[in-house]
Protein backbone atom coordinates (compact mmCIF):
# COMPACT_ATOMS: atom_id res chain seq x y z
CA UNK A 1 0.00 0.00 0.00
CA UNK A 2 2.69 2.68 0.66
CA UNK A 3 4.61 1.51 -2.40
CA UNK A 4 1.35 2.16 -4.47
CA UNK A 5 1.28 5.68 -2.20
CA UNK A 6 4.32 6.46 -3.00
CA UNK A 7 4.13 5.78 -7.20
CA UNK A 8 1.12 7.69 -6.93
CA UNK A 9 2.80 10.67 -5.94
CA UNK A 10 5.83 10.15 -8.00
CA UNK A 11 3.30 10.52 -11.30
CA UNK A 12 2.51 13.63 -10.21
CA UNK A 13 5.47 15.16 -9.74
CA UNK A 14 6.67 13.77 -13.46
CA UNK A 15 3.12 15.32 -14.36
CA UNK A 16 4.23 18.79 -12.51
CA UNK A 17 7.38 18.66 -14.26
CA UNK A 18 6.07 18.24 -17.73
CA UNK A 19 3.42 20.86 -17.28
CA UNK A 20 5.83 23.63 -15.75
CA UNK A 21 9.19 22.78 -18.45
CA UNK A 22 7.29 23.29 -21.46
CA UNK A 23 5.76 26.92 -20.61
CA UNK A 24 9.16 27.74 -18.92
CA UNK A 25 11.37 26.55 -21.24
CA UNK A 26 9.31 28.62 -23.81
CA UNK A 27 9.84 31.74 -22.24
CA UNK A 28 13.41 30.84 -22.18
CA UNK A 29 13.77 30.15 -25.89
CA UNK A 30 11.94 33.43 -26.56
CA UNK A 31 14.59 35.34 -24.09
CA UNK A 32 17.58 34.13 -25.44
CA UNK A 33 16.69 36.23 -28.67
CA UNK A 34 17.51 39.60 -26.29
CA UNK A 35 19.62 38.02 -24.00
CA UNK A 36 22.47 35.85 -23.22
CA UNK A 37 25.25 34.75 -20.17
CA UNK A 38 24.13 35.36 -16.46
CA UNK A 39 20.60 36.73 -17.08
CA UNK A 40 19.32 33.72 -19.42
CA UNK A 41 21.04 31.29 -17.11
CA UNK A 42 19.31 33.32 -14.10
CA UNK A 43 15.69 32.87 -16.28
CA UNK A 44 16.49 29.44 -17.15
CA UNK A 45 17.64 28.02 -14.42
CA UNK A 46 14.40 29.59 -12.03
CA UNK A 47 12.09 26.12 -13.72
CA UNK A 48 14.43 23.92 -11.12
CA UNK A 49 12.82 25.71 -8.45
CA UNK A 50 9.10 24.40 -9.36
CA UNK A 51 11.27 21.12 -9.63
CA UNK A 52 13.32 20.43 -6.57
CA UNK A 53 10.23 22.29 -4.48
CA UNK A 54 7.62 20.14 -6.46
CA UNK A 55 9.84 17.18 -5.46
CA UNK A 56 9.30 18.66 -1.36
CA UNK A 57 5.96 19.57 -1.66
CA UNK A 58 4.26 16.52 -4.15
CA UNK A 59 6.63 13.85 -2.35
CA UNK A 60 8.32 15.01 0.53
CA UNK A 61 11.92 15.23 -0.61
CA UNK A 62 13.46 17.37 1.94
CA UNK A 63 17.10 18.68 2.02
CA UNK A 64 19.81 19.75 4.11
CA UNK A 65 23.38 21.31 3.71
CA UNK A 66 26.04 21.03 5.61
CA UNK A 67 29.60 23.09 5.16
CA UNK A 68 28.13 26.48 3.77
CA UNK A 69 31.11 28.04 5.58
CA UNK A 70 33.60 26.33 2.49
CA UNK A 71 30.85 27.51 -0.18
CA UNK A 72 31.44 30.79 1.64
CA UNK A 73 35.47 30.27 0.94
CA UNK A 74 34.83 29.07 -2.60
CA UNK A 75 32.76 32.58 -3.42
CA UNK A 76 35.89 34.75 -2.21
CA UNK A 77 38.32 32.62 -4.30
CA UNK A 78 35.84 33.37 -7.34
CA UNK A 79 36.70 30.49 -9.61
CA UNK A 80 36.35 26.66 -8.52
CA UNK A 81 35.87 23.45 -10.29
CA UNK A 82 32.99 21.30 -8.30
CA UNK A 83 33.41 17.66 -8.28
CA UNK A 84 30.47 16.04 -6.60
CA UNK A 85 29.31 12.80 -6.06
CA UNK A 86 26.69 11.73 -8.57
CA UNK A 87 23.76 9.63 -7.29
CA UNK A 88 20.41 10.78 -9.34
CA UNK A 89 18.72 13.32 -10.94
CA UNK A 90 18.01 16.16 -7.91
CA UNK A 91 21.32 17.40 -7.33
CA UNK A 92 21.89 18.43 -10.86
CA UNK A 93 18.50 20.45 -10.75
CA UNK A 94 19.56 21.63 -7.09
CA UNK A 95 22.78 22.65 -7.45
CA UNK A 96 22.39 25.82 -9.25
CA UNK A 97 19.77 26.78 -7.01
CA UNK A 98 22.18 26.32 -3.60
CA UNK A 99 25.37 27.62 -5.26
CA UNK A 100 26.30 31.43 -5.55
CA UNK A 101 27.45 31.55 -9.12
CA UNK A 102 26.43 30.38 -12.78
CA UNK A 103 27.31 26.93 -12.77
CA UNK A 104 28.64 25.70 -16.17
CA UNK A 105 28.19 22.02 -16.96
CA UNK A 106 29.59 19.28 -18.70
CA UNK A 107 27.80 16.96 -19.98
CA UNK A 108 27.08 14.48 -22.80
CA UNK A 109 25.50 16.07 -25.73
CA UNK A 110 22.53 13.63 -26.05
CA UNK A 111 20.47 15.83 -23.29
CA UNK A 112 19.98 18.70 -26.05
CA UNK A 113 17.85 16.40 -27.84
CA UNK A 114 15.49 16.40 -24.72
CA UNK A 115 12.33 18.55 -25.80
CA UNK A 116 11.82 21.72 -24.55
CA UNK A 117 14.47 20.67 -21.27
CA UNK A 118 17.26 20.26 -23.79
CA UNK A 119 16.32 22.78 -26.23
CA UNK A 120 16.60 25.59 -23.39
CA UNK A 121 19.90 23.95 -22.00
CA UNK A 122 21.61 24.75 -25.18
CA UNK A 123 20.75 28.33 -25.18
CA UNK A 124 22.93 28.61 -22.01
CA UNK A 125 27.07 28.87 -21.14
CA UNK A 126 27.82 24.86 -20.99
CA UNK A 127 30.28 22.62 -22.59
CA UNK A 128 28.15 19.59 -24.13
CA UNK A 129 30.52 16.99 -25.04
CA UNK A 130 30.75 13.99 -27.40
CA UNK A 131 31.64 11.34 -25.10
CA UNK A 132 32.78 8.97 -28.01
CA UNK A 133 35.99 11.15 -29.21
CA UNK A 134 37.32 11.85 -26.15
CA UNK A 135 40.91 14.07 -27.19
CA UNK A 136 38.61 16.16 -28.87
CA UNK A 137 35.64 16.61 -25.79
CA UNK A 138 38.81 17.42 -23.72
CA UNK A 139 40.06 20.47 -25.69
CA UNK A 140 36.36 21.58 -25.82
CA UNK A 141 36.19 21.08 -22.10
CA UNK A 142 39.88 23.07 -21.83
CA UNK A 143 38.87 26.26 -23.91
CA UNK A 144 35.02 26.62 -23.35
CA UNK A 145 35.73 26.03 -19.40
CA UNK A 146 38.63 28.71 -19.16
CA UNK A 147 36.27 30.79 -20.81
CA UNK A 148 32.79 30.70 -18.81
CA UNK A 149 35.51 30.65 -15.46
CA UNK A 150 36.70 33.91 -17.29
CA UNK A 151 33.04 35.15 -17.06
CA UNK A 152 32.59 33.93 -13.70
CA UNK A 153 30.59 30.78 -13.82
CA UNK A 154 31.57 27.57 -11.70
CA UNK A 155 32.36 24.28 -13.83
CA UNK A 156 30.79 21.25 -12.54
CA UNK A 157 31.98 18.08 -13.55
CA UNK A 158 30.71 14.12 -11.79
CA UNK A 159 34.00 13.09 -11.35
CA UNK A 160 32.40 9.16 -11.72
CA UNK A 161 30.52 10.15 -14.91
CA UNK A 162 27.22 8.85 -14.60
CA UNK A 163 25.57 8.27 -11.49
CA UNK A 164 25.84 5.23 -9.15
CA UNK A 165 23.62 2.98 -7.17
CA UNK A 166 23.35 4.17 -3.38
CA UNK A 167 25.99 2.54 -1.46
CA UNK A 168 28.52 2.51 -4.40
CA UNK A 169 31.24 4.01 -5.50
CA UNK A 170 32.23 4.39 -9.12
CA UNK A 171 35.50 4.62 -11.16
CA UNK A 172 36.60 8.67 -10.58
CA UNK A 173 38.37 10.08 -14.03
CA UNK A 174 40.81 13.18 -13.49
CA UNK A 175 39.00 14.90 -16.54
CA UNK A 176 37.86 18.04 -13.58
CA UNK A 177 41.25 18.04 -11.58
CA UNK A 178 42.69 17.84 -15.01
CA UNK A 179 40.79 20.85 -16.00
CA UNK A 180 41.56 22.59 -12.38
CA UNK A 181 45.46 22.17 -12.41
CA UNK A 182 45.62 23.08 -15.77
CA UNK A 183 43.51 26.85 -15.42
CA UNK A 184 45.09 27.25 -11.55
CA UNK A 185 41.35 26.78 -10.21
CA UNK A 186 41.18 25.47 -6.94
CA UNK A 187 38.28 22.27 -6.85
CA UNK A 188 35.59 22.06 -4.46
CA UNK A 189 34.50 18.57 -3.70
CA UNK A 190 30.81 18.03 -2.60
CA UNK A 191 29.43 14.81 -0.90
CA UNK A 192 25.10 14.37 -1.66
CA UNK A 193 23.39 11.42 -0.47
CA UNK A 194 20.39 12.28 -2.91
CA UNK A 195 19.98 8.06 -3.80
CA UNK A 196 18.05 7.37 -0.50
CA UNK A 197 14.79 9.80 -1.64
CA UNK A 198 15.28 9.57 -5.73
CA UNK A 199 16.82 6.40 -7.03
CA UNK A 200 19.24 6.26 -9.66
CA UNK A 201 17.74 6.19 -13.17
CA UNK A 202 14.33 6.44 -11.83
CA UNK A 203 11.63 8.49 -11.17
CA UNK A 204 9.91 6.90 -8.20
CA UNK A 205 10.61 9.36 -5.30
CA UNK A 206 10.24 8.56 -1.88
CA UNK A 207 10.10 10.90 1.23
CA UNK A 208 12.98 11.64 3.36
CA UNK A 209 15.93 13.85 3.71
CA UNK A 210 18.56 14.23 1.19
CA UNK A 211 22.37 15.37 3.05
CA UNK A 212 24.47 17.69 1.24
CA UNK A 213 28.10 18.43 2.45
CA UNK A 214 30.24 20.64 1.04
CA UNK A 215 34.24 19.99 1.65
CA UNK A 216 36.74 22.47 1.92
CA UNK A 217 38.45 24.65 -1.18
CA UNK A 218 41.95 22.22 -1.99
CA UNK A 219 43.62 24.59 -4.29
CA UNK A 220 45.67 22.62 -6.75
CA UNK A 221 49.12 24.78 -6.98
CA UNK A 222 51.98 22.01 -7.55
CA UNK A 223 49.42 19.16 -7.42
CA UNK A 224 48.79 16.51 -10.40
CA UNK A 225 45.87 15.91 -11.49
CA UNK A 226 45.48 12.04 -10.54
CA UNK A 227 47.00 12.47 -7.74
CA UNK A 228 44.28 15.54 -6.69
CA UNK A 229 41.78 13.30 -7.64
CA UNK A 230 42.71 10.44 -5.09
CA UNK A 231 42.50 13.17 -2.12
CA UNK A 232 38.63 14.02 -3.97
CA UNK A 233 37.75 10.53 -4.03
CA UNK A 234 38.85 10.02 -0.60
CA UNK A 235 36.85 13.01 0.84
CA UNK A 236 33.99 12.48 -0.78
CA UNK A 237 33.78 8.55 -0.66
CA UNK A 238 34.43 9.22 3.42
CA UNK A 239 31.50 11.53 3.59
CA UNK A 240 29.35 9.45 2.22
CA UNK A 241 29.73 7.07 4.54
CA UNK A 242 28.66 9.55 7.25
CA UNK A 243 25.64 10.60 5.84
CA UNK A 244 24.23 7.67 4.74
CA UNK A 245 25.98 4.75 6.90
CA UNK A 246 23.38 2.42 6.42
CA UNK A 247 24.04 2.31 2.57
CA UNK A 248 27.32 1.23 3.20
CA UNK A 249 27.21 -1.03 5.97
Amino acid sequence: MQKLFWSLRSALFVLWLIATVIPWAVISLIGSIFMRGTPLYRLTTFWLRFAIHGARWICGVRWRVSGRENLEAAHRAGAVVLLPKHQSTWETFAFPQLMPHPLCYVFKRELLMIPFFGWAMARLDMVHIDRSKRAEAWNLVAEQGRRFMAQGNWVIMFPEGTRTPRGSQGVYKHGGTRLAVATGTPVLPIAVASARCWPRKSFMLRPGLIEVSIGPVIPVTGREPDELMREVEAWIEGEMRKLDPEAYA
